[in-house]
Formats: structure tokens, C-alpha cells, sequence
């Protein structure tokens, strides 16, 4: 599972990083982000994309686990 940090990030950028790491074609991602857009804006990309999207929060940062 290849695993991005997308902290101090602001859009598009975490959803760009995201893009990049998916054009390798892997099945599983993870990715943490800061902010409540990053979080929704990840998980619709990568649910259009055709991953599942799990999400856990905690200290004010999301984990998304996008799988396939």
C-alpha cells in the first residue's frame, strides 16, 4: 500500500498527488490530510476512480484508505 502525506496541503494539491499515485495502477493507497475539503475532495476523486474509501479521523487529521 503506497502511503501519502497530503498534511499543510490545500486544494487541488492533495487530489494532484493522489492522481500521480494512481496512474501507477495499484490497488491500495493511503493518505493523510488536514482539513475537512482535502478530505471530501480525495475521496470523491478517488471514488470515480473506482476505490472504495475509508475513513478515520482523529488529532484533527484524516486517514483515507482508498482500495480496489
Amino acid at each position: 500500500m503506497e502511503k501519502l502525506d497530503a498534511r499543510g496541503l490545500s486544494c487541488p494539491e492533495p487530489v494532484i498527488m493522489i492522481r500521480k499515485a494512481m496512474q501507477s495502477g495499484g490497488a491500495a493507497y493511503e493518505m493523510v490530510v488536514d482539513n475537512p475539503v482535502s478530505r471530501e475532495n480525495v475521496t470523491r476523486y478517488a471514488q470515480h476512480e473506482g476505490y472504495t474509501v475509508s475513513v478515520t479521523e482523529g488529532d484533527g487529521e484524516y486517514t483515507l484508505t482508498m482500495t480496489k
